[in-house]
């Protein structure tokens, strides 16, 4: 089993892998008291490798407790890997529905397959593979070899599952599935698939489907969509589209978050019943200075999922308020410049600026403790803006910024993250870092009208 050799980047109340990497968040659900996370998961190294499922599990969403290894890879319905997949709960049981992936003998995991399975645990710790899995042997006839994370729900005496896929001519779709048991399936239909003339991706990742203020949303993660207007700039993206059925048409694809490191969400609904969403946060293809130290990955916080008009807003979830420790810093008097340092990573920082004139940006910025420029980001209102830029390659971001002369922002950093939220969860910034030591903080702009500043420390090693 692979070790953590050092604890200089390891979060204090994300979930992260106890050890090894972790990617996709999976099987979340509410069960006999406990909120349940399961992701993908290789404990015997910091790379990417036959996919487990991990497991933690909370009473509040907040501080998570870490299970055992809830689905381990091997048996002839999984032989190369547990891949992503859902949780529901039925007669007090819970049943975990995933992908089977199996490499073709002989060509060196170039080629592959994939099927659905199903296993089920009566204490949600414990798990007991289906003898009679799999439980979808195979996709439809026009589809490729890639399909896989089943997100089922249920809905009228019916159980559903959407799946992610591709067509045989290399465009990303959704497929439809109706279960009376949650054991045998008949295929309905493609729910939706990317529009071959439009920039929609050569495969969908990932889905999850579920209605919200009376709008029908599905939200996905595309491979394939190039970047365009300063959009969609990382390998692959995560977004949503709106569903129309009646009409059987979608709208454009909205990205959920704007910054480097966001992919994969799912959701889930909690006792009360708000929509509440996570997604790995990082980015194939892209560094994790973490590796080093024996383990790779780590989520978003949990973010509540509301309509606004045609918009999908995401914002953290009040419970995280139960995190902090103490007022570090505050301050309402006008100036043109905040400065703050902390030598804690675990922060919540709230700000509510106004300026005079559609011409004057505000900036954050972040630095180490050598002033060392971590990112910038600057809320343009006369471009309708906000640009994120970190150093290094491809540094730039952006996100639209919808009110003209009000901005409030509200912000976790934690030992290697920094997640931005702007009025309300319009928009998003989800990043990555890594600096030991303390934090330098600056806001500034020319023309502010008001200012408010609030920053909190957050209890440490959740």
């Amino acid at each position: 089993m692979n070790i953590i050799t050092n604890e200089r980047y390891r979060q204090n109340y994300h979930i992260m892998p106890p050890r090894g990497w972790m990617n996709d968040p999976n099987g979340l659900c509410f069960f006999k008291g406990y909120y349940h996370v399961f992701f993908q998961y290789h404990p015997y190294s910091a790379e990417w490798g036959p996919m487990h499922w991990g497991h933690v599990r909370s009473l509040d969403l907040v501080h998570w407790e870490e299970c055992p290894v809830a689905l381990t890879p091997g048996n002839p319905e999984d032989k190369d890997g547990c891949f992503s997949g859902s949780a529901v709960v039925k007669d007090n049981k819970m049943y975990l529905i995933y992908t089977g992936h199996h490499y073709v003998e002989g060509t060196r995991q170039q080629k592959f397959w994939q099927n659905q399975n199903i296993a089920v645990s009566e204490d949600g710790l414990h798990f007991q593979k289906y003898d009679g899995n799999p439980i979808i042997a195979k996709p439809p006839d026009d589809n490729s070899d890639d399909f896989r994370d089943p997100k089922v729900w249920h809905k009228k005496d019916v159980w559903y599952m959407v799946l992610g896929s591709q067509d045989k001519s290399k465009q990303g779709r959704v497929l439809l599935y109706r279960s009376k048991d949650l054991f045998k399936w008949d295929y309905l239909k493609v729910l939706t698939a990317a529009d071959p003339t439009a920039n929609e991706g050569y495969m969908w990742e990932c889905p999850d489907y579920f209605e919200l203020d009376g709008k029908n949303l599905l939200l996905v993660s595309p491979q394939g969509i190039n970047a365009e207007h300063g959009m969609f700039k990382n390998i692959h993206q995560t977004g949503y589209f709106i569903l129309d059925q009646d009409k059987d048409s979608k709208s454009a694809f909205h990205e959920l978050d704007s910054g480097h490191d966001f992919y994969a969400t799912q959701t889930c609904m909690t006792e009360d019943g708000r929509r509440i969403m996570f997604a790995w946060m990082d980015m194939w293809e892209t560094e994790m200075r973490e590796q080093s130290d024996g383990w790779a990955g780590t989520m978003t916080i949990p973010r509540e999922l509301t309509m606004h008009g045609d918009r999908l807003y995401a914002f953290p979830i009040a419970e995280l308020k139960g995190l902090r420790s103490k007022l570090l810093f505050t301050q309402n008097k006008l100036s043109k410049e905040i400065i703050f340092k902390s030598s804690s990573h675990a922060l919540e920082i709230n700000a509510d600026l106004g300026w005079a004139n559609s011409k004057t940006s505000i900036y954050f910025k972040l630095s180490d403790k050598v002033k060392k420029q971590i990112l910038t980001i600057e809320f343009n209102p006369q471009e309708r803006k906000a640009y994120l830029r970190r150093m290094g390659e491809d540094g730039e971001r952006q996100a639209p910024l919808s009110l003209m002369q009000q901005l409030k922002l509200k912000i976790y950093v934690d030992s290697s993250s920094i997640e931005l939220f702007i009025n309300g969860g319009e928009s998003s910034f989800s990043e990555r870092f890594y600096a030991e030591g303390g934090l330098n903080f600056n806001f500034s702009s020319e023309n502010l009208i008001r200012q408010q500043l609030n920053v909190y420390c957050l209890k440490e090693n959740q």
